[in-house]
């Protein structure tokens, strides 16, 4: 069976898929007209996003292994 990654990998691999998040191409999809509870789509977007980032952030350094 092979071994699970270390949490160095994992935390490499959230900053990879974060710089995929909150760069142009991504921002571009979420540039558009119209909102999310009155809140403009790429704002809603990126604080999701901010957010999500945030609490993998806080699950792969507090998790156990």
């Amino acid at each position: 069976m092979p071994k699970p990654a270390s949490r160095a990998h994992r935390i490499v691999g959230l900053f990879l898929a974060a710089c995929l998040l909150f760069n142009y191409p991504l921002l571009a999809v979420f540039n558009v007209s119209g909102t999310v509870w009155g809140v403009p789509i790429l704002y809603a977007y990126l604080f999701t996003a901010w957010g999500i980032a945030i609490l993998l952030a806080a699950l792969v350094v507090d998790g156990r292994e």
